[in-house]
């Protein structure tokens, strides 16, 4: 059947007009290791990519461009692009210049808020300490992203390279989301990513993981970046609004485990479900699990929240016996430690759940 669908996937991403639906169909039950198939069905479901192959190479080549131009205005330090501009400025003079012209250099003046010992709020340098801070956080967390995997971790020249990447990528999503910033935990959403694209046979693409994993890190957390942002916790758009929806599946499917868990127990799906949620499962599994997962979150037809609850919910009845015999200590330690599972058989009951009505009913 995998290699079926292997091949189906294939035939697929190399139609020149790419039906989304059936591609979707597809990845949903699994997209092989090796090659790039991944790199390049995560990119077209989330987006990233058009449907259409023919407009392929010029829209890479367009974000990537961006994605550069972004750096160099946000992620350089006030004197690197004070320079690149004097010396964009005195290009231009010379090349505007009379060659017999002859005259004093002109030295330019540095304003008071450009200056680095300016305490303004407005200045650059200001700004740029304030995100050194948020860098060496970034770098922190960075260095504790799995650190099982070579690839992430150690002292060689590609893991250095890899963390630098990354920390590119937060440290510039930071800079755009001035509203949420950097917070804990992001690095282990981008890792599945940026691992995904790095990976990518094709040389040239795997060259530019760091722009394509941004565009992506973007797009992936669009529906869910609200869950972040602390002053958003109580509205409908907050992480406490999506615990409550959490809780409301599992009491549509299962009402006995959700009783024992909101009364007898009184393991409240915060206590566990909040870094499954906001983190997307990625503290739960090992990588390769994680990519099986993201391969049905990803491609769900009822959206990436739906199924990432319709993933917890199922995470939950597939330990029901262990959870109704226990108390909370026992239970707490359960969820926030979760056991090694067969994932196609959580990702079936999780597609097999009965969805919880009083959602849609509120929504419509």
């Amino acid at each position: 059947m995998l290699i079926i669908h292997y091949y189906c996937g294939t035939i697929q991403i190399s139609q020149k007009e790419i039906n989304l639906e059936k591609l979707q169909r597809i990845a949903s039950t699994g997209i092989p290791e090796g090659g790039n198939l991944r790199a390049t069905v995560w990119k077209l479901i989330l987006g990233y990519l058009p449907p259409s192959r023919d407009l392929w190479e010029k829209e890479l080549s367009e974000n990537r461009k961006k994605y550069a131009k972004l750096k160099e205005e946000l992620l350089l330090t006030p004197s690197e692009l004070a320079r690149m501009k004097e010396e964009a400025f005195q290009s231009n003079e010379h090349n505007n210049a009379h060659s017999d012209t002859a005259g004093p250099l002109i030295r330019h003046e540095i304003s008071h808020e450009d200056h680095p010992l300016s305490l303004g709020k407005a200045s650059v340098w200001h700004q740029y300490f304030e995100h050194t801070e948020i860098a060496e956080q970034i770098d922190r967390d960075l260095q504790r992203t799995h650190p099982e995997m070579k690839f992430f971790s150690g002292e060689s020249s590609f893991g250095r390279k890899h963390r630098e990447s990354m920390r590119n990528v937060l440290l510039l999503f930071s800079k755009l989301n001035p509203a949420i910033r950097y917070v804990q935990g992001m690095n282990e959403v981008l890792a599945p990513l940026y691992y995904v694209f790095s990976t990518d046979t094709d040389e040239k693409n795997a060259s530019n993981a760091e722009a394509d994993s941004f565009s992506c890190f973007v797009l992936l957390l669009s529906d869910s970046v609200d869950h972040f942002c602390q002053q958003l916790d109580n509205s409908s758009v907050g992480i406490l609004s999506t615990l409550s929806r959490l809780s409301d599946l599992l009491k549509a499917n299962d009402e006995e485990l959700w009783r024992h868990l909101e009364f007898t127990s009184k393991v409240k799906p915060q206590y566990y479900g909040f870094r499954w949620i906001t983190l997307l499962l990625t503290q739960e599994f090992n990588l390769q699990s994680i990519l099986r997962i993201w391969d049905s979150l990803i491609s769900s037809p009822f959206g990436i929240q739906e199924m990432l609850l319709r993933v917890c919910c199922a995470m939950l009845l597939c330990v029901k016996s262990r959870l109704l015999s226990g108390d909370f200590a026992a239970n707490l330690k359960l969820l926030q430690h979760y056991p090694e599972i067969n994932i196609e058989h959580l990702l079936q009951v999780a597609q097999d759940l009965t969805p919880d009505t009083s959602y849609y009913r509120m929504s419509s």
